[in-house]
């Protein structure tokens, strides 16, 4: 299989890496400190088109394919990890679900103004008391004839505060389980429904995540995406998208991380010499762009399989675990080899630290993604 960027994958790449140097890496230091991102930056990564990549050219989006997806991704995340995000969660996990599963007034009504940026999405199957076991959800939808009453509370909803419409995971049947999950697209405005308070987080401080509501929210039976049921199939049909491109963060920012500690190496000395001339400085180096480039490479293979539209499970599951890990190695070694200065917020290694460490445990965990692995192999 051929891994190697086309055109077209070239220039997004491009596109996406000379917006992360010329406006993400330059504020991504002030919004972690804010804990925001202004709304100039989501405008301009929407007037770019990137709000709208996975959103079908015929409803204004660029429906641009898997592999092209990734590279946009991993260059985003080397910026600001918290825009990429939100902007990989509103693409992946909202847009190409109603772009797959919606009915045409559904697509109508959502798509053209997601991809315009107009529109933002978030996804929102975890709850207080559920995170991995999907199939325990204890919020609620009752049948009511011409709507659905909706109670309890979901947590950790990236997009949160400033989304325009939800994907929402219900339990319409308690007695099913899994089978009993359903899967409703909520507009913020929706009387009963309301977004509660915004999460004081480790690391993608910019990034909002939010609880949101649900108070006997009327959710008119028009916003069924798929079928009364078949929810939980739908969250996991978005999920190995979903995980391809936490994977590609994963190595943005391991490779943003090696990028610093290469740039401190060669300038940084101790006993008289420059710390990339030490052997032990250098192994780490050699360690961190070895990892970076096989984790990458797992992250094309995936994509490559998805954009085929083959199974990629296994896969995407194979390249989120391994990405995640190494990244986190990577900006724990990229802190080593800052010393003092890697501990202090003046350096952005400090950040990278404390970003990367999510990306083992959203999308799925890392102890997740190794029995989805054995099962696959198992069979």
């Amino acid at each position: 299989m051929d891994f190697e960027p086309t055109e077209s994958m070239q220039m997004l790449r491009d596109a996406a890496r000379q917006f992360a140097e010329k406006r993400l890496k330059p504020g991504a230091q002030e919004w972690d400190e804010k804990e925001a991102i202004p709304d100039a930056v989501y405008k301009e990564a929407a007037e770019l088109g990137f709000f709208g990549l996975s959103v079908p050219e015929q409803f204004g989006g660029l429906g641009v394919d898997a592999p092209a997806y990734a590279v946009a991704m991993e260059e985003l995340a080397r910026g600001s990890a918290a825009l990429q995000v939100c902007v990989t969660v509103h693409n992946s996990l909202v847009a190409a679900a109603i772009a797959k599963h919606g009915t045409d007034e559904q697509k109508n009504k959502y798509l053209p103004k997601m991809a315009a940026g107009d529109w933002v999405g978030a996804y929102s199957l975890s709850e207080p008391g559920s995170g991995t076991d999907a199939g325990s959800l204890s919020t609620a939808a009752v049948d009511q004839g011409d709507h659905w009453l909706v109670n309890g509370t979901k947590s950790w909803v990236t997009n949160g505060g400033f989304a325009s419409v939800y994907l929402v995971f219900v339990s319409t049947n308690k007695d099913a389980g899994s089978r009993g999950i359903t899967c409703l697209l909520v507009d913020k405005a929706t009387p009963g429904f309301s977004v509660g308070k915004k999460e004081k987080k480790m690391g993608l401080r910019a990034s909002d995540t939010r609880e949101l509501i649900f108070q006997n929210a009327k959710i008119p039976k028009s916003a069924l995406l798929g079928q009364v049921g078949g929810g939980f199939k739908i969250a996991m049909s978005q999920l190995d998208s979903g995980r391809i491109g936490i994977a590609a963060q994963a190595v943005g920012i391991a490779q943003a991380a090696l990028e610093e500690a290469v740039a401190y190496a060669k300038e940084r000395k101790q006993f008289g010499k420059k710390l990339s001339e030490f052997q032990l400085t250098q192994a780490k180096l050699a360690d961190m762009a070895t990892n970076i480039d096989a984790a990458r490479l797992l992250v094309w293979r995936a994509a490559a399989l998805m954009g085929r539209g083959d199974k990629c499970t296994k896969e995407a599951s194979m390249a989120k675990s391994f990405a995640s890990r190494i990244a986190n190695k990577a900006c724990y070694d990229a802190v080593q080899i800052h010393g003092g200065n890697g501990f202090v917020r003046e350096f952005p290694v400090e950040r990278f630290f404390r970003d990367v460490r999510v990306t083992e445990i959203y999308e799925g965990t890392t102890e997740i993604q190794a029995l989805i692995v054995a099962r696959e192999v198992l069979g």
